[in-house]
């Protein structure tokens, strides 16, 4: 029996991998899983699964859920704060870890799994966007394996040879086209946006996602933290990754080589099929999502991203080009001015005016020896001068 443990169980990611896991209760136990403040579902899941552990970030969520639980025959113990997130990544007993916990927040216990030697199923993206160069570090001292969750990478993974972390040029490789759908507005005229509320911003076409990345993706902000992933992921840079608006969110991405052919990964837009194929690397197994039928589909678009109508996927390539410390500062900056627009704080365009003045006053640095504390400072850093852009907007 393989141990899981899921690190931010209640959300979209993690609802969808335990789907998974219970399609194969000979192959997988949970062992933990982990959620910020939602008792409710938590508290469903661990009658569902019976883990060992429950994490519950905040104290007094985690208050509730000990009783909520104390009738289970056999309770999971129950842990509180942000440190227990790092105890359960790292557990004995757990071989695989699923990092799903969103935003930099999830930094540290993706981190602390990585050390430990789990294999990483990733979703976390921001891990890598913010501290890319230790997370990669620390995979090759401990033996870890990092897998990617992101529809997008995991199609890339299943299209690249295996000699990718070699260079790509070494490999055949040209390039990496990384497919995005254009989100809710990839038609919409820019002068239109500025009236745009949450639940627009939120109603994405294809996916099924939480709104902090509903909102990332209606700005194209998520496929330009998907860029910088996939430079640490691919050992690449941004020059030789590619967006391609393609609307049907069919194709997940594809793989460019030297002598003409493009590979590429297609189904149906479920997340459940790259977590089952993180699960069960190198082999297959099923994930309960339904077979692609070409004949209803019947038709794939393509089109180049207008930055006119997305400058967050430009204000990421530039922080992937700068380098250093810069895709900290992008990323801490995002998620402030997410959170403000989802608030309604401010406007959708704003999202993109915050993050471009707080990159304008907090130029990249090269990351030096203390390199974690370092960056944790960065973004401390950037939230504040993002969160006084803020206040200076709505002033």
């Amino acid at each position: 029996m393989i141990g899981i443990t899921v690190l931010g169980s209640t959300g979209s990611i993690g609802v969808s991998t335990l789907d998974v896991v219970l399609r194969h209760p000979d192959r997988f136990r949970v062992v933990a899983l982990s959620a910020h403040r939602n008792v409710e579902r938590m508290a469903e899941q661990c009658r569902r699964v019976r883990p060992d552990y429950a994490v519950m970030v905040d104290p007094a969520a985690a208050a509730a859920l000990g009783e909520q639980l104390a009738d289970m025959p056999r309770p999971p113990e129950v842990l509180a704060g942000s440190d227990a997130l790092e105890t359960i990544a790292a557990l004995p007993e757990t071989d695989y870890v699923m990092a799903a916990i969103v935003g930099a927040a999830g930094l540290k216990s993706t981190l602390a799994a990585t050390r430990a030697g789990k294999r990483v199923l990733l979703a976390n993206k921001e891990a890598l966007v913010v501290a890319g160069d230790i997370l990669m570090r620390a995979a090759t001292e401990s033996n870890a394996l990092l897998l990617p969750i992101d529809s997008e990478h995991n199609a890339i993974f299943q299209c690249m040879p295996p000699s990718f972390a070699d260079g790509l040029g070494h490999c055949g490789v040209e390039r990496i086209l990384l497919t995005a759908s254009g989100g809710p507005f990839r038609d919409a005229s820019p002068d239109s946006l500025a009236a745009v509320t949450p639940d627009q911003a939120c109603a994405h076409p294809n996916w099924q996602m939480g709104r902090k990345i509903s909102v990332d993706s209606a700005t194209m902000m998520n496929k330009g933290l998907e860029i910088i992933e996939a430079c640490w992921l691919f050992n690449t840079s941004p020059a030789k990754i590619q967006v391609v608006v393609h609307p049907q969110s069919v194709i997940h991405s594809m793989v460019q080589y030297s002598d003409g052919s493009v590979l590429a990964q297609l189904g149906n837009p479920d997340m459940r099929t790259p977590i089952a194929h993180a699960l069960a690397w190198p082999e297959r197994m099923t994930s309960g999502v339904e077979p692609l039928d070409l004949f209803v589909t019947a038709q794939l678009d393509f089109e180049p991203p207008a930055l006119d109508r997305f400058p967050c996927l430009a204000l990421a390539y530039r922080a992937a080009a700068e380098g250093g410390t810069a895709p900290v500062v992008l990323n801490a900056a995002n998620e402030v001015a997410v959170a403000a627009f989802l608030a309604e704080r401010i406007g959708f365009t704003q999202i993109a005016t915050v993050v471009e003045r707080t990159m304008d006053q907090l130029p990249p640095e090269a990351v030096g020896a203390d390199g974690l504390e370092q960056l944790l400072a960065v973004d401390a850093r950037a939230r504040e001068i993002a969160e006084q852009s803020l206040i200076q907007m709505v002033a």
